[in-house]
C-alpha cells in the first residue's frame, strides 16, 4: 500500500519509470547499439533471474569505450565488463526521503546514476535522481502544509490520521496537553510572550516524547497530543510536569510573583490574584477498552481533559481513575 501525505505519494514505487533491460551475457556492442538507439536513456539494468544484478550507466561505458585502447578491449566482450555490480537498489515501498538519504550517500562518481527498483525482489524499473529530488521538494513543501506554523509539530490534519491508525495498536496511550491559565498570561504579557511560552512547553515536550520516536502533534493554542504505543507513560508525565513546573516560573515578572496584592482580570472578568501556569495532562489508553474509530479517542480524552483541569495545579490523570500526581 502506498503511503501518502494529503495526496502525495511518498513512496519511491508511486515515481518509478520503467526502462530497458538486458541479460549478463549481453554483448558491449548491444549494449553500445540500445545507447545510440535511446538517446534518452541515462543507462541499463542488468538482470538475471528477474533480478537486478547491476547498472550500466551511459556515462561510463562511454569512458571506458572512448579511451586508448577501449574500443577493441571491450567491444566484442559481454557487457557486465563495463557494469557496476553494486547499484543502489531500493524496495518499491521504501519512503522517497529514505531513498533521497541513500541516493546522496553514495560515493561522488555514482551520485547522480538512477535508483534501481524492486518490487517483490523483481526488477521494476527505475527512478532517475532528477525525479527523486523534484519528487522529496514537493513532499515537504505538503508536508510542511500539514505542520504547524509556530512549533512545526504535525496539526491537526496528521493528528487525526494518527489517531485514525491508532486503534490498530496492540497497545497505546494518548496523551492530550493542556495549560492552564495560559489566556491569563497572555492578556498579561502580550501574545509574543505567550508564544515563547508554547516554544518552551514544545522543547519540553519533544526532549520527553520524541526521544523513542514517538508521535508528538500540536492541535492548536496551548493544546499538544502525543501518541505512545504503550502503557508506561507515568515517567514521562512526571518528568514533563517537573521541568514544566521548574522552569515556568522563569516566563513571569518576579515583581508579580512577589506581590501578595498584585490581581489580573480572570476569565470571569472579575480581578483575582495572579496564578502561575500549570499543565494538565490528559491521558487515555486501551489498556480496558478498545476503540473502533478516532472520534471515539477524541471524545474520551476530552473528558478526561475536563476532569484534570478541575486539579489546582500541575497533574496528569489516567483513563479517568487509574492516579494522578
Amino acid at each position: 500500500m502506498v503511503t501518502k501525505i494529503g495526496e502525495v505519494a511518498t513512496n519511491i514505487g508511486g515515481i518509478v519509470k520503467k526502462v530497458p533491460f538486458i541479460e549478463p551475457f549481453v554483448k558491449n556492442k548491444e549494449v553500445d547499439k540500445l545507447f545510440t538507439d535511446n538517446p534518452d536513456i541515462r543507462g541499463l539494468v542488468v538482470v538475471h533471474h528477474e533480478k537486478p544484478v547491476a547498472h550500466i550507466t551511459r556515462t561510463h561505458f562511454y569512458q571506458k569505450i572512448g579511451t586508448l585502447y577501449g574500443y577493441n578491449l571491450y567491444m566484442g566482450r559481454e557487457s557486465k565488463l563495463l557494469a557496476k555490480n553494486d547499484p543502489l537498489i531500493v524496495d518499491y515501498y521504501q519512503s522517497i526521503t529514505e531513498v533521497s538519504r541513500l541516493a546522496m550517500e553514495r560515493e561522488e562518481e555514482d551520485l547522480y546514476d538512477d535508483v534501481i527498483v524492486t518490487k517483490d525482489d523483481k526488477f521494476i524499473g527505475v527512478v532517475s535522481i532528477r525525479a527523486l529530488l523534484m519528487k522529496f521538494v514537493e513532499i515537504q513543501v505538503e508536508f510542511a502544509s500539514f505542520l504547524n506554523p509556530l512549533s512545526n509539530l504535525p496539526g491537526n490534519h496528521l493528528i487525526h490520521q494518527t489517531l485514525a491508525k491508532a486503534v490498530l495498536l496492540e497497545q497505546f496511550s494518548i496523551l492530550y496537553f493542556d495549560l492552564d491559565y495560559f489566556k491569563t498570561y497572555n492578556d498579561l504579557y502580550g501574545f509574543n510572550k505567550g508564544d515563547q511560552i508554547l516554544l518552551h512547553l514544545t522543547d519540553i515536550l519533544k526532549r520527553h516524547v520524541l526521544h523513542n520516536g514517538d508521535f508528538l502533534g500540536h492541535i492548536g493554542g496551548d493544546d499538544f497530543m502525543a501518541l505512545i504505543p504503550h502503557y508506561n507513560i507515568e515517567p514521562i508525565c512526571e518528568n514533563i510536569i517537573k521541568e514544566f513546573d521548574e522552569t515556568i516560573v522563569d516566563f513571569y515578572n518576579p515583581r508579580h510573583l512577589s506581590d501578595p496584592n498584585f490581581k489580573i482580570k480572570g476569565r470571569s472578568g472579575e480581578m483575582e490574584n495572579l496564578s502561575i501556569m500549570s499543565l494538565s495532562i490528559a491521558v487515555l489508553t486501551n489498556r480496558q477498552r478498545q476503540f473502533e474509530k478516532a472520534e471515539e479517542i477524541s471524545n474520551e480524552v476530552a473528558a478526561i481533559k475536563r476532569y484534570c483541569k478541575k486539579t489546582i495545579g500541575s497533574c496528569f490523570i489516567i483513563d479517568n481513575s487509574d492516579g494522578f500526581s
